[in-house]
């Protein structure tokens, strides 16, 4: 099964992680490519680069960041192979114990 992770930090936008968190991290995102189970991973840039589209009642609206309401702000995502949500869940769980404070929503990809 397939899951996409999508990480809210619980720092401020734009906020650089620490030398050793990016070590950390680079230690898991190695064991997790090594294991087959991480499939790809970025972060992203600060909102004030990105925009956001809508679209409703046949119009669209776009609107440029930055974006104020933190808990909405994406830091970065992971799409990665798991055998069932709790393993999945677990992985998620190694991912914030070396990002630090923050949210990950874990979803199950739909693979037709």
């Amino acid at each position: 099964m397939k899951f996409l992770g999508i990480y809210r930090p619980g720092v401020p936008e734009g906020t650089p992680p620490s030398q050793e968190v990016m070590e950390n991290m680079g230690k898991l995102i190695d064991e997790m490519t090594k294991s087959g189970v991480l499939l790809a991973t970025e972060g992203c840039l600060p909102s004030s680069f990105g925009a956001r589209v809508r679209y409703k009642n046949g119009r669209f609206t776009v609107t440029d960041g930055p974006f104020t309401e933190a808990k909405e702000i994406i830091g970065g995502f992971a799409l990665f192979k798991a055998d069932s949500k709790e393993d999945a869940i677990e992985w998620t769980k190694k991912f914030l114990l070396v990002a630090g404070d923050g949210e990950s929503e874990v979803r199950q990809v739909a693979e037709f």
